[in-house]
């Protein structure tokens, strides 16, 4: 097992090293300039967070999977925005203004985490059907609130900085983002909740032999998923200044393909948040690459969802067993 996880460790390692000289001979040295490598690490925490949050769901097992991220994520900015702008001036008291909007954010994300918890941990709702469901719920009440047109937040200067610029050199976002995974990759391999994940998505069974609370481990989960997705929302805010119920359409495919890259089961009982950053900025890398050789976004879709593919099948292959049947 120790094996398989740092190979998988190292191979993502070398894509990432691969993809900045690639892009270094490609484009040349604009590419590895300081300012696109900031613009690049400011876009990866809104896909991570979100693959961050798809990864918590597969390793619960059963089935699990969130794809109502980038859709909790769009309704905690827009109810956010409508709620502070009325309370609160963004040209008086900015700093006021950019705290109590992550703050109502926040409370979007942990209700519409909680919901899904209760969704599949106590209604006992398969999780893809349960969180398209939601996702589709969430999206319409974006909608609702905004008449289906973009709302702009304007300069706010906290807000603003957050998202765009760099503290020593590295986008506060990013940094924000790292945090994020650290701590959650400390919960995973230390705390007592992170080792009965790991043990109810490998083997449920097992887990409920042992006594491990399965439906308030799920709930929590799903929460944890929920706010995850309301601080890529906030990320989202402050990098475009602007709140839409469509922003990142097809993010549920890259967040899944982040997740899967980075070698998490589909089946449950494994994922490593260290391979799931490394996966994520070596997509985001590679899409910067194709924006600089300018290559059309259809094809970049079809990328991801061959990519996708590729690394599903890969998880399932045994060359142990390949190898069997041929000589069979």
């Amino acid at each position: 097992m120790q094996f398989r996880v740092d190979r998988q460790l190292g191979f993502l390692a070398i894509v990432n090293i691969a993809v900045l000289v690639g892009g270094g001979v490609l484009v040349g040295a604009s590419f590895l300039d300081i300012y696109n490598l900031q613009s690049m690490a400011s876009q990866v925490p809104e896909l991570g967070l979100l693959a961050l949050g798809i990864m918590l769901a597969m390793i619960s097992g059963n089935g699990g999977i969130d794809l109502s991220g980038i859709a909790l994520a769009n309704l905690s900015g827009v109810f956010a925005y409508i709620v502070v702008r009325d309370h609160v001036s963004a040209d008086d008291a900015p700093l006021l203004f950019s705290w109590a909007f992550a703050g109502v954010a926040l409370l979007v994300g942990l209700a519409g985490g909680m919901l899904n918890g209760l969704l599949v941990a106590r209604a006992g709702l398969t999780p893809i059907i349960a969180t398209l469901g939601t996702q589709l719920f969430f999206t319409g009440l974006a909608v609702a609130l905004t008449n289906g047109s973009a709302l702009g937040l304007g300069y706010i200067e906290p807000l603003d900085n957050f998202g765009n610029t760099p503290m020593l050199g590295v986008p506060q976002c990013f940094a924000l983002f790292l945090v994020v995974a650290l701590v959650l990759g400390v919960v995973l391999r230390f705390s007592p909740f992170g080792l009965r994940l790991l043990l109810l998505g490998s083997n449920a069974k097992a887990a409920r032999f042992a006594g491990i609370p399965e439906k308030r481990i799920l709930f929590v989960t799903y929460t944890a998923c929920g706010v995850l997705a309301s601080v890529a929302g906030i990320v989202i805010a402050a990098r475009t200044s602007s709140v839409k119920w469509d922003y990142g359409s097809s993010y549920v495919l890259i967040a899944i393909l982040i997740a899967v890259m980075a070698g998490v089961r589909p089946e449950g009982g494994y994922g490593r948040v260290i391979c799931v950053v490394l996966s994520a900025t070596a997509l985001q890398m590679l899409s910067s690459l194709f924006n600089f050789m300018d290559i059309s976004n259809f094809f970049r879709d079809l990328a991801w969802g061959v990519l996708l593919l590729v690394f599903l099948a890969q998880a399932e292959f045994d060359p142990k067993a390949w190898f069997r049947t041929l000589r069979g």
